[in-house]
Formats: C-alpha cells, structure tokens, sequence
C-alpha cells in the first residue's frame, strides 16, 4: 500500500511524531532553567516548539497542498528559531555542550523530516495536477 494511503491523520505523519518528540524533550530541557527564565528564554522554546507541531497539524487540515506548504514552511521556520534559541542557552550555561549537540541535531533532523514531507506533498500536488488534464 502507498504510505500516502495509510496517512489518515496528523498523528500519523512520521515528521509530527518526530517532532511532538523533540517538543518532549525540550519541555523536559526548560523545566531544568533558573526560574527567572520561565517566562524569557524557557517561554520562547516552548512557543515555538508547539509552533512547529502546531503548524504541520494546521497544515495537514487545510484545503490546498499549496496552504499545506506554508505551514510546512512555518514549521521549518520554528526549528531554525528554536536552533537559535538552543545557541542563546548554550551561551547562557543553561545546557551543557553535549546537550546542544543533542538538541540540535534533533532539531537537524527534524528540518529534514519537514524537507521530505514538503517534497512529497509537492509530488502529490503534481500527482493530482497531472490527473485532473
């Protein structure tokens, strides 16, 4: 069967699974800044962290692949924030190196995942382009 086929929900995208993980583990990286952080830097994460979930959600229940495809591109967006937000904790010593060379690479792959799922639904739009001449 066509791993488009078996895609009935959000929830079953491999590149929301993979990032509602990440977004896991960055609510679990925040809850360990100084408290004076909760509503500054640890605040921002989490913003756009859900964002990036939020967004490929929002983008799966919208009419068009071309609507699809700017809350892919959102999201992508939110993971390069949260990339820069992740460099800012490093900088501040709220992370250890080895726990920035963790995330970001998490969020590295994350970006690819979205790559991928903006091609495929590009390929799926010239797909039904193509069948509708």
């Amino acid at each position: 069967m066509d791993a488009a086929k078996q895609i009935r929900d959000f929830k079953d995208l491999e590149t929301w699974k993979f990032a509602r993980d990440l977004r896991s583990e960055l609510y679990r990286v925040v809850a360990t800044f100084p408290r004076d952080e909760a509503y500054g830097l640890a605040a921002q994460i989490r913003r756009a962290a859900v964002s990036v979930t939020a967004n490929l959600a929002e983008g799966y229940g919208r009419y068009s692949y071309q609507e699809n495809l700017q809350f892919c591109r959102q999201s992508r967006g939110s993971l390069y924030e949260l990339r820069d937000h992740l460099t800012t904790a490093l900088d501040a010593g709220y992370i250890s190196p080895e726990k920035y060379d963790d995330l970001d690479a998490m969020a590295m792959s994350a970006i690819r995942l979205v790559n991928g799922y903006i091609r495929s639904t590009k390929n799926l739009r010239a797909a039904a382009d193509v069948d509708e001449k």
